[in-house]
């Protein structure tokens, strides 16, 4: 019998999550280790006992994390692999002071499950429902079970909330949301009817039609359904046609230079106290200061050596290339952290063209506004520039639309590639579609 975990993606995340709870255990059993060891080695000096002390708290911490995470994966593979995947219109509701909490609507419409994420704070954004709210779920609503963006990964656990009143006032909220009003996503999962032998299958008249995958028209009209109101238009960056590409702030940032340069503040400012002669008690957390900022900083620039330096020239040949192409370009949000993706069409097609290809781009905007800066259009014209034939992993294409470049966050991916499909239908989960009787 088929179960979530034969989903590929949730197998591997699910080892990843198990063998990352085991690694805490083990840093948490070396720190505590340690700790024993300064207090046996040094007992009498101050700084010893600090020392100590400090790595007492944090191995405990890490053990006590890594065991509740082991316990958390045994629990999710039990419910992985005794059901499939099922997906549903989902809305996130925030309580103040207390764990995110996510309404699912049973695929029927009959019920609402509200379920309290049991995670960490920096794990919330991961079960928060992109653009066409739909989350996938597997368990049982009434005991707990795992909740997943669209494509089965990453995964968090998810128990029912408790109190009639809290659980009354969170589906209230939800269906002011419109969870109501969400189309039902199809069944990530769900076996093809098999007619009956001798003839097509006329007892179930509201079955799912199979379909060969999105057209431009389906998907024009998601995109259309995902765009958020355009605020002000973000601070213009230089024109990377006309100055080196250091003076782009987009590209600064794909080099990774701001963190190279806050790295080297943080070591400036530690020799800067150091020059003034500090007490000879605070040597050791001095020491301490500085051996982190250091680390960082050559952490920060091997990043931007090896990765991020050539990757923001590769961009910026590319942007001035001469070579372009015309694309019909339709802008979608992979639930995976928000990512935007152009999905590329023939520039002279028809409704009916399916997606030759796809890039991922950089989220242009700041932390609190991380879309502004794109296209104010979901769907049009895109030219792509670049050396076409070459291996994407050494040359990427750069999108221009509006007149300004679309920093790609990866290579060019074309629809034959492995995993197309499975992205096209993260990017615009498909709803049931009903024959009439």
């Amino acid at each position: 019998m088929t179960c979530a975990l034969a989903v590929e993606a949730t197998a591997r995340e699910l080892e990843r999550y198990r063998r990352r709870a085991a690694g805490l255990v083990v840093t948490g059993l070396a720190v505590l280790g340690a700790a024993v060891g300064l207090g046996v080695l040094v007992p009498e000096a101050a700084w010893g006992d600090d020392a100590a002390g400090l790595s007492a708290v944090v191995g405990i911490l890490c053990l006590g994390g890594g065991t509740g995470s082991l316990v958390l994966a045994r629990r999710m593979r039990r419910a992985l692999g005794a059901a499939v995947w099922s997906a549903h219109p989902a809305v996130t509701v925030g309580r103040t002071g207390h764990a995110t909490t996510v309404v699912l609507r049973a695929a029927d419409g009959s019920e609402t499950w509200p379920l309290a994420v049991v995670a960490a704070r920096h794990r919330y954004e991961a079960v928060r429902p992109g653009p066409d709210g739909v989350l996938w779920w597997c368990g049982d609503p009434r005991v707990g079970g795992v909740l997943a963006p669209p494509g089965g990964e990453p995964l968090i656990w998810a128990k029912p909330l408790r109190g009639t009143r809290v659980r009354r006032i969170v589906v209230g909220q939800a269906e002011a949301r419109g969870l109501l009003e969400r189309p039902v996503p199809r069944r990530p999962q769900a076996a093809p009817a098999a007619p009956e032998r001798g003839g097509p299958d006329r007892t179930a008249p509201d079955r799912v039609r199979s379909v060969a995958g999105p057209t431009y028209a389906v998907l024009a009209e998601h995109a259309r359904r995902q765009a958020l109101p355009q605020d002000r238009a973000p601070r213009p960056e230089a024109d990377v046609r006309g100055v080196p590409w250091w003076r782009v702030r987009s590209l600064r940032r794909v080099a990774g230079l701001p963190s190279v340069l806050v790295a080297l503040a943080f070591c400036a400012a530690v020799g800067a106290v150091a020059l003034t002669g500090p007490p000879a008690e605070d040597a050791p957390k001095l020491w301490a200061a500085g051996a982190v900022s250091l680390a960082g900083l050559l952490y920060s620039a091997y990043r931007a050596l090896v990765g991020g330096l050539p990757a923001a020239r590769l961009m910026a040949r590319a942007a001035v290339s001469a070579v372009s192409v015309s694309r019909r370009y339709v802008l979608l949000y992979d639930p995976h952290g928000g990512v935007p993706v152009l999905l590329l069409f023939p520039a002279r097609g028809g409704p009916d063209d399916r997606p030759e290809a796809a890039v991922p781009l950089l989220l242009p905007g700041s932390r609190k506004r991380p879309r502004r800066g794109l296209p104010a259009v979901p769907a049009g014209i895109v030219e792509l520039h670049g050396r076409w034939g070459f291996d994407p992993a050494g040359e990427r294409l750069v999108p221009w639309v509006e007149g300004r470049p679309l920093w790609p966050g990866g290579p060019y991916r074309e629809a034959d590639a492995e995993g197309f499909a499975a992205l096209v239908d993260r990017l615009a989960p498909p709803v049931e579609e009903r024959l009439s009787p």
